[in-house]
């Protein structure tokens, strides 16, 4: 067994990290070392940054931390598990075992609800996000819309005890979540909803994410729609006609080659201008619809 020295340069740690995080196949190894120095010396990945130039050192006991969780992110254990949080926006949310990681794609659809919800005809529209995991696309409406009021819904016990911890965190008052089934989520609600936005489960069920952090770590509700990934997204249809007051905007996260399949979907149950839009890398990534 390896037995680090009493201190050891932040650099070499740094590189060690680094190399052994590529040989277990870790995407952006570099990035990830420098966050989970950041995670055990308290700091900002900028200040670890700093420090190695400046020649900063590592005691025995931050050494060993440190080599630990690298350990962990070796075995792909996800980032955002071993550290605690997750950035989303402008938001730092807290994730662990349970809860689906948000992930940057996601931002663009956020994007989308919170233009959608900015262009409301409403001095205090209403906006629900149905299957809210760690509260992310929620607490970015609430806190980027604040004359908005949102409605989170999390039927999965784990996920809604993370979002329960990031509502509280986050503290915005117009923002609430319930522990409700999308399907039957906010009756007292029908008919006056500005916006419905989901990142539902829309993997095939015979579809496995080729990432383990995906495929071992995030939890298959959150991940699994179906024979054909659809299941939930029909069911979204008709919550949203539902919620939603004629002319809302209903706004969907889905895989890269369903953007066709859920048009036809929506269109075909009623929905006008169904339409889908692209992420930063070009893929397809939300339709959206208008309720007639």
């Amino acid at each position: 067994m390896h037995t680090p020295p009493d201190d050891s340069a932040l650099s070499d740690a740094l590189r060690d990290a680094r190399v052994r995080l590529e040989r277990a196949g870790v995407g952006g190894a570099e990035v990830d070392a420098e966050l989970l120095a950041a995670h055990v010396l308290g700091v900002g990945r900028g200040e670890v940054q700093a420090a190695v130039i400046r020649g900063a050192r590592l005691d025995a006991a931050d050494r060993a931390r440190f080599d630990d969780v690298v350990a962990q992110r070796a075995t792909r254990v996800p980032l955002q598990h071993l550290t605690g949080s997750a950035p989303f926006r402008h938001l730092e949310l807290r994730v662990g075992p349970g809860v689906f990681v948000p992930r940057p794609e996601t931002e663009m659809v956020a994007q989308l609800a919170i233009d959608a919800l900015r262009a409301a005809a409403s001095p205090e529209p209403v906006a629900v996000d149905l299957g809210t995991g760690s509260g992310a696309i929620a607490l970015s409406l609430a806190t980027e819309v604040p004359h908005a009021q949102v409605h989170a819904a999390e039927n999965d016990v784990a996920a809604f005890l993370w979002a329960k911890e990031n509502f509280a965190a986050v503290g915005a008052r117009n923002a609430r979540v319930a522990f409700v089934d999308l399907a039957a989520a906010f009756g007292e609600l029908d008919g006056t909803v500005s916006v419905v936005v989901s990142n539902p489960p829309y993997v095939p069920d015979d579809a496995i994410p080729r990432d383990p952090e995906v495929r071992f770590f995030d939890p298959p509700a959150a991940l699994y729609g179906g024979p054909d990934g659809l299941d939930v997204i029909r069911v979204l249809s008709g919550v949203g006609m539902r919620l939603l007051h004629p002319g809302g905007v209903l706004i969907i996260e889905h895989g890269e080659w369903q953007g066709a399949a859920i048009r036809d979907l929506l269109t075909s149950d009623g929905w006008r201008a169904a339409a889908t839009h692209r992420d930063l890398t070009l893929r397809d990534r939300a339709t959206t619809a208008l309720r007639p």
